[in-house]
């Protein structure tokens, strides 16, 4: 299986809010991808197998801190190692672009995206109380530095 990552365009959106929609809850909507995609501020990657997207992630640069806020892979990818592949990437460009520390909230029974998070060199650093609804949880505040 060879995997393909690179910058998402627009023509991406529509595969990645189909896995948006399986994954999360609450999630973004295609016009919120758009937007994301046309400002300077934000890195959004996929990861691609055999021309279909199979992951996502991006992030916006607030002051050189790269804040991850979108982060899925496909369930019939998980365990493949492309999460890690795509962080790894995204950190790589952020880190082209003078990003110096990254992080992310992640919810507390999310153990593989934990576990995931730590492996790459995330440290838990706090949490932010109910931060998620539907259902409701508390997140787990992580930072790579």
């Amino acid at each position: 299986m060879m995997t393909i990552i690179r910058l998402m365009t627009d023509r991406d959106i529509e595969q990645v809010s189909k896995i948006e929609n399986e994954t999360f809850s609450m999630p973004w909507s295609k016009d919120a991808f758009r937007e994301f995609l046309k400002r300077k501020d934000t890195i959004y990657i996929v990861a691609e197998v055999n021309n279909e997207i199979v992951g996502y992630c991006g992030l916006w640069n607030i002051v050189q801190e790269g804040n991850i806020n979108n982060f899925a892979v496909n369930k019939q990818y998980r365990k493949k190692h492309i999460g890690f592949e795509m962080l790894t990437k995204l950190i790589e460009i952020g880190n082209e672009q003078r990003i110096n520390a990254y992080t992310l909230e992640v919810r507390q029974s999310n153990v593989a995206a934990i576990r995931l998070y730590h492996k790459i060199g995330f440290r838990e650093d706090g949490i932010r109380k109910n931060f998620y609804e539907s259902p409701r949880e508390d997140a787990i505040i992580m930072w790579y530095r």
